[in-house]
C-alpha cells in the first residue's frame, strides 16, 4: 500500500511541476509569440549545426517546437507547442505531449526541430490526428556523430530531428512516449 502512495505522490508532483513551468510562460502565450519563438529557435539551431540549415534546404516542411519542459519522479511528463514551416510560411500549430515511466529524477527544458523531408511524411502528419514518435514515418535523431555522417546523398529517411537548447538536469532511464498533435491558434 505504502508502494501505491508514494507512486501517487510521484504522479501529483510531476503534474504539479509541468502545470506550474506551463503557467509561467514556458510555452508561448500567442500566435504570434509562437512563430516569433520558433523562428528564433531555428535560427540558433542553424548557428550550431550546419546540417540543420542544408537539411531545411530540402526539406518539405519543418516542424519546430521551441521550448518544451520535461519534468520526471518515477512518472514523468513534458509538455510544448510548436509550427509547422513550409518554406518560411506558417501553416499549422501543434503541441508535443511525454510521458514516461521508470528511473527518472529532474527537471529540464529543451527545444526540437523534425525535419520533413518527403511528401509522405507530411502528408502523415496533416492527414493522421497527430504523430507518434516510434509510429509513422522513419524518424532519425541527428547527434553529432550522425550529422558529421550526413549528406545530401546519404539522406533517406523521412525525418531528422534536432534536439538542442537544453538546459536543466533530467536522471533517466526509462520508458518514453511522445505524441505530436495539431492544435488550434
Amino acid at each position: 500500500m505504502l508502494n501505491i502512495k508514494a507512486k501517487m505522490v510521484s504522479l501529483i508532483l510531476v503534474v504539479s511541476a509541468v502545470l506550474s513551468f506551463t503557467a509561467s510562460g514556458a510555452y508561448a502565450a500567442t500566435a504570434e509569440d509562437l512563430n516569433n519563438d520558433a523562428n528564433q529557435a531555428l535560427q540558433t539551431l542553424y548557428k550550431t549545426s550546419p546540417v540543420a540549415m542544408d537539411l531545411s534546404e530540402s526539406a518539405k516542411a519543418v516542424l519546430v517546437f521551441p521550448n518544451i519542459v520535461k519534468a520526471g519522479l518515477i512518472f514523468g511528463g513534458g509538455y510544448g507547442e510548436g509550427v509547422l514551416l513550409k518554406g518560411s510560411k506558417v501553416v499549422d500549430y501543434y503541441n508535443s505531449v511525454t510521458a514516461s515511466w521508470g528511473f527518472q529524477a529532474g527537471a529540464q527544458s529543451y527545444g526540437y526541430a523534425v525535419f520533413l523531408m518527403t511528401d509522405k511524411a507530411v502528408k502523415y502528419l496533416e492527414d493522421t490526428n497527430g504523430w507518434e514518435i516510434g509510429v509513422g514515418p522513419t524518424l532519425v535523431v541527428v547527434t553529432e556523430g550522425v550529422a558529421k555522417n550526413m549528406s545530401s546523398s546519404t539522406l533517406k529517411d523521412d525525418a531528422y530531428a534536432f534536439i538542442f537548447d537544453q538546459q536543466g538536469l533530467m536522471l533517466s532511464v526509462s520508458i518514453e512516449g511522445t505524441k505530436i498533435t495539431r492544435i488550434k491558434r
